[in-house]
């Protein structure tokens, strides 16, 4: 049957890096483009944890569609080697996605050391690590029919909890670099839109007590319950596919209604 549209959806080949892989929203996304038929990248810091995302795609799909690097996304070298290796791994680069990301309780009023460590290590990991990455893989992506990068922010950078300054500066800061590299890199093509989550069940919110989690959900989520990592996979992937050609330097929310609550 022939269809009606005239824009793939697929992402069937397409070869896609995605920064804290090993778990959480990374996770998901990763098994969610391989899902669609993607060649997937897996970069974190724990090397077993990537190993298990990769033997993961591997055993559902077949060997050599995923590769794993433990990495520390600080390290501009690092990146630049990994780029080097999936090119000559996969042949080229599509998709970035830079989702690696820290929450370090940074109060204004706390020591100079402590507080100085929190915002460089926070800054480091949540912001300069996205543009290093894509200056890494800049030119595999101009080279791509349908170049795609999405990072990751959060709904931090629209409203704020106390002492996380470090990190809402850092989400703040995402959502403008997604815009400034958007406007820069549309005459070649390549799309560059954000999300920002709201209240998920991943690793940065584990330690939250499931009774303090529904309080907070029925008094400030329309939706009235945290979100799940896949729930917010879906909407990074769907950045990537081939048919959202048009849609560049958005901030796309995923809070079941939070930031919009206000009763």
């Amino acid at each position: 049957m022939s269809r009606l549209s005239n824009l793939s959806r697929s992402l069937n080949g397409k070869v896609a890096i995605v920064t804290g892989a090993a778990s959480g929203m990374g996770r998901a996304t990763a098994f969610l483009l391989a899902d669609e038929g993607a060649k997937v990248v897996v970069i974190d810091l724990n090397q077993e944890k990537v190993d298990a995302v990769v033997q993961a795609i591997d055993k559902e799909y077949g060997p050599q569609l995923a590769l794993g690097f433990a990495a520390d996304v600080q390290d501009i070298e690092r990146l630049n080697n990994i780029v080097k290796d999936v090119v000559g791994a996969f042949g080229g680069i599509d998709i970035v996605i830079n989702n690696a990301g820290i929450s370090l309780s940074s109060p204004v009023s706390s020591s100079s050391d402590d507080f100085l460590a929190a915002w460089d290590t926070t800054l480091a990991i949540n912001l300069s690590a996205y543009v290093h990455l894509v200056r890494a893989a800049l030119p595999h992506l101009k080279q791509s029919s349908s170049g795609r990068i999405v990072n990751v922010a959060s709904t931090e950078s629209i409203v704020a909890t106390p002492t996380l300054s470090a990190y809402s500066a850092s989400k703040s800061g995402v959502t403008g670099l997604t815009r400034s590299l958007a406007v820069e890199l549309g005459k070649d093509g390549i799309t560059v839109n954000c999300i920002c989550p709201g209240p998920i069940n991943t690793g940065m919110t584990v330690a939250i007590p499931s009774d303090m989690k529904s309080k907070y959900a029925q008094r400030h989520v329309a939706l009235r319950r945290y979100g799940e990592p896949e729930e917010v996979a879906h909407m990074t992937v769907s950045l990537c596919m081939p048919a959202m050609s048009f849609v560049t330097g958005a901030s796309i929310v995923v809070d079941g209604g939070m930031t919009i609550r206000h009763t």
